[in-house]
Formats: structure tokens, C-alpha cells, sequence
């Protein structure tokens, strides 16, 4: 992956809330790699870069996003950050809630609908 996304809503009113699940797992993965979040503009959000861990090189960069979007207009911060860094959708992992799965349980797949979350 080169760029894992994770989805919310922005503002107190839903900070804990399941709907920002993504967020959550997204803070996790930061405080885990050592990386602090900056806003960028540009990417409509919140983002922090992991360095890549290859010693040869293979390896990049990989960056983390919280879109300051709605979760369905998460698509023009996602697509902003892929764009920029001329990031294939196949290389990039999106982190949502989903009401079908039970809290604390995780599904992974790949392709598939937006399920309406604007990506």
C-alpha cells in the first residue's frame, strides 16, 4: 500500500461516534509508526507520511489520510492526495465502518462498491 485511508465525519458532534472507525484505526497506525498528523490543504485533511522501511529502496513511502470531508465527499481528499503522488487505486486501502460487521470485527476485500462513502 501506498496510501491508507481512513474514513470519519469531521467535528465534535461526531467524534465518538462508530462512524469514525477509520480515524481511530488511522491514530492507531501513526502513534505505532511514530508519525504525527499535519493538515494539508491540498488534501482537503489530515495527513502523516511513513518513511519507507527498505533498506534497498523498494519500499516507499507510505501515507496515511483523514480526509476533513463528510464521509461521502471522502473521495476529492483521497483522490487529491492518489493524484498528487500519482497513486494507483490499487495501491491504495481504505478504512471504514461498516453496520453489517459487529464492533471489533474486521473485513478486508478488494475492489467492490464505495458503499456510498464518496470513494
Amino acid at each position: 500500500m501506498k496510501l491508507v485511508a481512513g474514513l470519519g465525519n469531521p467535528g465534535k458532534k461526531y467524534a465518538a461516534t462508530r462512524h469514525n472507525a477509520g480515524f481511530w484505526w488511522l491514530d492507531a497506525l501513526a502513534r505505532a509508526a511514530g508519525v504525527s498528523w499535519r493538515h494539508e490543504a491540498r488534501y482537503h485533511g489530515e495527513v502523516a507520511r511513513v518513511p519507507g522501511t527498505g533498506g534497498d529502496g523498494a519500499t516507499g513511502d507510505i501515507w496515511l489520510l483523514k480526509p476533513a470531508t463528510y464521509m461521502n465527499e471522502s473521495g476529492r481528499a483521497v483522490g487529491a492526495l492518489a493524484d498528487f503522488f500519482k497513486i494507483v487505486p490499487a495501491d491504495i486501502l481504505i478504512a471504514h465502518d461498516e453496520l453489517d460487521l459487529a464492533p471489533g470485527v474486521v473485513k478486508m476485500k478488494f475492489g467492490g462498491s464505495a458503499s456510498g462513502n464518496g470513494v
